[in-house]
């Protein structure tokens, strides 16, 4: 009877090790380690705000501990090479920008390969990027820049950086309407408002969350938003594809990736779980007061999104000679 019973137990690891290592991995998960969301940007920004804010519901839902981890540096690449590198295992994932669709082109020699070694989880949401100018400024209307950028009057506005999702989408939008425009990048959006709302640059382009605040204490004024349909937080600021731009978008948008070859069932789950998340009012709300719009959906759709942004800026880097700070 004693030989039976080693007979079985050792059919019955046989039987265990016939699963992959994924498998063993997925079966274990998530209560093997703490999972860790690497926020590819400092603490503070928006980035780090949609880690922090889908770390608590996350902690809840899975029931193990769930922790932000801030990796900055080179436009969110170092925070994503970082996790390419980390075990396929669902425990390390990383919460990205819309710089991630941008860096393939714009960084030589990134140490990873935007399509093949980070694989695409949830579209956490979208925002626009705004047009501002100063309150004294002579641009009452969006259509005001267009004529004077046409008419090459010397039109300068502000981003926060070289190769940013602004600078591009205005790169984008003076290439479609013939249109001359200076940019004049900055370090950062703190610095750029500064000098927006002191008339100190003409017009300034940044995300909802950072131009908003100077809109509603009426120190700049709107003029357009870059995505397809307006803003809920700015209702009456037309969008450029209504202003005689048709069909131009360019959101700001965040997402979750994984470590090329995580175990589907483990993609899977992680989609599930952040999707709850996002359906929570309370979480949602969070994430609206950053001017984020929450999309959610599948992991395909995610990748879909992703890639076509890579294959749109990529083109915009390349018409325009665009160089990273």
């Amino acid at each position: 009877m004693h030989t039976l019973k080693r007979v079985v137990i050792a059919a019955c690891f046989a039987a265990t090790g016939m699963l992959s290592w994924p498998q063993a991995f997925a079966q274990a998960w998530p209560h093997r380690q703490p999972i860790k969301l690497v926020a590819v940007f400092p603490p503070g920004g928006s980035v780090d705000q949609v880690a922090r804010i889908l770390a608590v519901p996350l902690a809840a839902q899975l029931g193990t501990t769930v922790i932000v981890e801030n990796k900055g540096g080179a436009s969110g690449s170092i925070g994503a090479a970082a996790v390419a590198a980390a075990p396929p295992d669902g425990y390390t994932f990383a919460v990205v920008f819309d710089t991630f669709g941008v860096n393939p082109a714009l960084i030589p020699g990134l140490p990873y390969d935007s399509r093949k070694d980070l694989d695409p989880i949830v579209l956490v949401g979208t925002s626009p990027m705004v047009l501002a100018t100063y309150a004294g400024s002579e641009y009452k209307t969006f259509a005001d820049v267009v004529g004077a950028a046409k008419a090459k009057k010397n039109v300068s506005y502000g981003s926060i950086g070289s190769g940013s999702l602004g600078h591009l989408a205005m790169a984008l939008l003076g290439k479609n309407g013939q249109m001359d425009w200076q940019h004049i990048p900055y370090k950062g959006g703190g610095p750029l408002m500064t000098d927006a709302v002191a008339g100190h640059v003409p017009l300034s382009i940044g995300s909802v969350f950072l131009i908003k605040p100077h809109v509603d204490n009426k120190r700049v004024r709107p003029l357009a938003v870059t995505t397809s349909k307006r803003s809920p937080d700015l209702p009456d600021v037309p969008t450029m594809a209504e202003s005689g731009f048709a069909g131009f978008d360019a959101p700001a948008w965040w997402a979750i990736l994984a470590p090329a070859r995580t175990p589907p069932e483990i993609l899977r789950r992680m989609n599930e779980e952040i999707n709850k998340a996002l359906r929570n009012p309370e979480i949602a709300r969070k994430l609206d007061a950053q001017g984020i719009d929450v999309v959610g959906g599948t992991p395909e759709s995610a990748r879909v999104f992703i890639e076509r942004q890579m294959d749109i800026w990529a083109k915009v880097v390349k018409d325009n000679g665009i160089k990273a700070d």
